[in-house]
């Protein structure tokens, strides 16, 4: 969640760099096919698991040599971001960015409270 339009490759840098205590691999998708975050991550002790956009067939080859069963893990978080933005609205309403972070973590826990239920 950003409070700006920026890409995927843009934001990511300053995510790996502050939540590499509490990851073991990055999963991304085709957006976030970058040198740049591959290496980053790795300097970081991150093993990233990106896919490649397919420019070239060693691209192809190299997305086939992927961990498709860990790589499915990204479905499960695609999920509940699908179901969220159906079920509680695609965006925030709120101006103030603590009022947006609070609205998404309402989300959140509304969400979790109705799977328990």
């Amino acid at each position: 969640m950003t409070t700006t339009r920026k890409h995927d490759s843009q934001i990511a840098p300053s995510l790996i760099k502050r939540n590499t205590t509490d990851v073991a691999v990055l999963l991304g998708d085709k957006g976030y096919d970058d040198q740049k975050i591959r290496t980053l991550t790795r300097k970081q002790g991150v093993r990233p698991l990106i896919k490649y956009r397919e420019f070239l067939s060693l691209h192809k080859a190299w997305n086939a040599r992927l961990d498709a069963d860990l790589y499915g893990q990204r479905n499960q978080n695609e999920t509940v971001n699908s179901r969220l933005k159906r079920k509680y609205g695609a965006f925030v309403r709120s101006r103030h960015w603590w009022k947006q972070f609070r609205e998404l973590v309402v989300g959140c826990l509304t969400h979790n409270i109705d799977k328990a239920l």
